[in-house]
């Protein structure tokens, strides 16, 4: 079993910055993919930024050149900055990873999800 941890959220005004962070723990031999994603309340869940164990990057058009997302493999953890946060990035952040317990299984994992709240 794998768990993903996050921290880092909470209430800013706009124009403000937060930054996240998840670990990811457990039974892991790799974890490829790793990344964030949010839904805001009435959305759908929407992917903000990925990072494959080789450190290519995707993020959301909506975020670029405000966040910038991370990656440490030997900690296992994802970070990702959020600067000029706007009122339309309020919602719950999600981490995810695709972790392989061994090489024959892989999975994908949520975290539990933290609150950004955008706000004057």
């Amino acid at each position: 079993q794998v768990q993903l941890v996050e921290s880092g959220g909470g209430l800013v005004q706009p124009g403000g910055s937060l930054r996240l962070s998840c670990a990811a723990s457990g039974s892991i031999w790799r974890i490829n993919a790793m990344g964030w994603y949010r839904q805001a309340p009435g959305k759908q869940r929407e992917l903000v930024a990925r990072i494959t164990s080789s450190g290519s990057t995707n993020l959301a058009d909506s975020v670029k050149g405000r966040f910038t997302a991370s990656r440490d493999n030997a900690k296992n953890t994802v970070l990702l900055q959020m600067n000029g946060l706007k009122p339309e990035d309020t919602a719950v952040y999600y981490c995810n990873a695709d972790v392989a317990s061994s090489i024959l299984e892989i999975r994908g994992y949520w975290g539990q999800g933290t609150q950004v709240t955008v706000s004057s």
